[in-house]
């Protein structure tokens, strides 16, 4: 049974500082062991496709994360279930910091990034506490911390390694957590929205992508547009470290910097959907993600335009995210946490299946296929976009949503 949201004052830029920077030291903890792997392969005297398994599971262990803990964002008190979250993170990082074999290491990491979803119960928030007419830039000032974490954290856990060692690197990242969990605590108690048990919870996430067309039409521009970050960011590393450019891992690490115009757009896109552009703003994302993959073409051998394609993909995914967002928090404000689970679930997925499709694509024709992969999913993106803006103004139910999100 849904219960009547709480109405709170209006968010101060603290609150939101807060529930930024609590987003992106969280998040990092799923990234730390990307650039680790060559330095855990030696110490376990493994191979690196074993330790590789180790990001695999803190993908398994986010996907489980995704559907069955954010949910509960909705059915107990929120910085409760924060603090426990990230008591129990922090748990985790440590066995992993103190790990015997990489296998107990990868167990933990499936606990760690299950844990790591606690930014996806942030976001939600923010927009429970946001006012209508605020609430675009607050989630795009939170995703713009948590933006800044996924691309922070590889620099961070390379210098640290560099310097103590890469189990030092998750003993920091424990810290973090505690220190997160007194960040939390100055954030507003939230009263459940629901009273429901949690099976019935996980279902009505199922029966909100079956009754909420405006939910199941964002679903399908973040899967298209996330699916080819998945396709980019899987083989990208192949290409720096192979012929044309041999670079280092601590030099790879660095060019992901450049995604930093994501973080930008989190904001600008943010800030756009509180004056009710969501949906037209959606397209020019939607394009310029497709568009960056030309340059990235092109970037196979012009590191320029390399670098400028990394810059426009970020920069189309997350104003597409922010976008999608902006529509889909306002349609059911008691079920924001679930609405969340469904949208990012599909977000996940989608993400993964574009990495797999990368691998195939890039061992069988080169850059080259990976570039035309990358771009196939956001132009399919481009075309439900026109279809949508030709076809009518928009649907009742998505005018009528973007004018509440606009305070209309």
């Amino acid at each position: 049974m849904a219960r009547t949201p709480t109405t709170f004052p209006r968010l101060d830029r603290r609150l939101v500082a807060v529930m930024a920077l609590a987003s992106g030291l969280v998040v990092a903890n799923s990234y730390y062991a990307q650039p680790l792997v060559g330095s855990i392969a030696e110490s376990f005297d493994a191979s690196t496709s074993e330790v590789g398994l180790v990001v695999t599971a803190g993908q398994v262990g986010y996907a489980l994360g995704l559907a069955l803990l954010v949910p509960v964002g909705d059915m107990v008190e929120r910085r409760r279930l924060l603090r426990w979250m990230l008591a129990a993170t922090a748990a985790a990082l440590l066995m992993m910091a103190w790990s015997p074999t990489w296998q107990t290491l990868a167990a933990s990491a499936i606990l760690v990034s299950t844990g790591s979803v606690v930014g996806q119960i942030l976001v939600p928030f923010a927009a429970t506490l946001a006012h209508d007419d605020e609430r675009g830039r607050v989630i795009g000032n939170v995703m713009t911390g948590l933006l800044l974490g996924i691309l922070l954290s590889r620099v961070i856990a390379g210098l640290i390694a560099e310097i103590a060692g890469w189990r030092a690197v998750f003993v920091c990242a424990a810290v973090l957590m505690l220190i997160t969990m007194c960040l939390i605590h100055t954030l507003p108690v939230s009263a459940p929205t629901t009273d429901s048990g949690y099976r019935a919870l996980l279902a009505s996430v199922v029966r909100l992508v079956t009754t909420e067309p405006v939910l199941r039409q964002r679903i399908a521009y973040g899967a298209l547009t996330y699916a080819s970050f998945g396709v980019f960011w899987t083989t990208v590393g192949f290409l720096l470290a192979g012929p044309n450019y041999e670079w280092s891992q601590a030099q790879i690490g660095v060019f992901t910097l450049f995604g930093v115009a994501g973080a930008l757009a989190a904001r600008v896109a943010g800030s756009l959907a509180d004056r009710g552009y969501s949906r037209q703003q959606t397209g020019v994302f939607v394009a310029v993600t497709a568009t960056s993959f030309f340059l990235l073409g092109v970037g196979e051998h012009h590191v320029i335009a390399l670098a400028v394609g990394v810059a426009l993909l970020d920069l189309g995914i997350q104003g597409t995210h922010i976008s999608n967002q902006s529509l889909i928090y306002p349609l059911r404000p008691d079920a924001r946490s679930r609405l969340n689970t469904a949208y990012m679930t599909c977000y996940f997925l989608a993400g993964s299946l574009g990495s797999v499709l990368s691998t195939v694509a890039y061992f069988t024709g080169g850059w080259r296929a990976v570039c035309v992969l990358g771009g196939f999913f956001p132009a399919c993106g481009v075309l439900l976009w026109i279809r949508e803006m030709c076809g009518s103004a928009g649907s009742p139910r998505e005018v009528g949503v973007e004018q509440q999100a606009n305070g209309t």
